[in-house]
């Protein structure tokens, strides 16, 4: 997040679209990860309620690249403040159409996260929300070492997030939750036509009191 020099950033609004014809990803998702919650101890302390569904267009159409991210609205230890260079900021503020704040914003890019195999499509996901702290309080989970976020291992954090999909598939979850998964993109617009979701800006991190000013003190000389 950039450094917003005013103090005034309007609150991001998450209103939801009118209906239209088409494929609604965010709602589809926002059903799926309901039902991942539900079914898997482990996320057990995530209030979906307060946790924003988004779509991005990845920018170019290639297999590699971001296919999700989490994006944490509060700082380390679900603080809503933090400092840098003597200046206290604070993140954006996202509502929902109730005005209740959102701590998360979980963000999936298309089409380049639909082209994924259903099995990776499942651990995207399942990676994305467990980075979500398990105290819920805006904060990612913070884990032992350097790298924080995932470990020491990229790799068995990922084998870890597949046993957490294919557990959830042996809860026999209902197959309507999950079939859009199951389809690339060109194949889901082909089915339904437009795919949209809820978009939303990137939250910048607005200034709350500047740096104090130093007193610069004269010396007398004497003699």
């Amino acid at each position: 997040m950039r450094p917003s020099t005013s103090s005034r950033s309007r609150p991001i609004s998450l209103v939801k679209r009118n209906p239209q014809q088409g494929f609604d990803f965010s709602w589809s998702m926002r059903q799926l990860v309901a039902d991942m919650v539900v079914r898997t101890p482990e996320l057990k302390h995530i209030d979906l309620s307060r946790m924003a569904v988004a779509v991005a267009q990845a920018r170019k159409d290639v297999p590699y690249g971001i296919f999700a991210s989490l994006t944490p609205l509060r700082f380390e230890g679900g603080s809503a403040t933090t400092k840098r260079r003597g200046r206290t900021y604070r993140v954006q503020r996202l509502a929902d159409e109730r005005g209740r704040e959102m701590l998360y914003i979980l963000t999936f890019y298309l089409p380049r996260f639909m082209d994924l195999v259903f099995q990776e499509k499942l651990i995207t996901i399942f990676h994305e929300l467990w980075h979500v702290s398990p105290k819920f309080d805006g904060d990612i989970r913070r884990l032992p070492g350097r790298c924080y976020a995932h470990s020491h291992s990229q790799k068995e954090y990922d084998e870890q997030m597949g046993v957490l999909a294919n557990k959830y598939l042996m809860t026999a979850p209902l197959r309507t939750h999950y079939q859009f998964l199951e389809l690339n993109f060109m194949q889901l617009h082909q089915q339904f036509g437009r795919v949209y979701g809820i978009k939303i800006p990137r939250p910048k991190l607005e200034l709350v009191e500047s740096a104090t000013p130093k007193t610069k003190t004269r010396r007398r000389k004497t003699g």
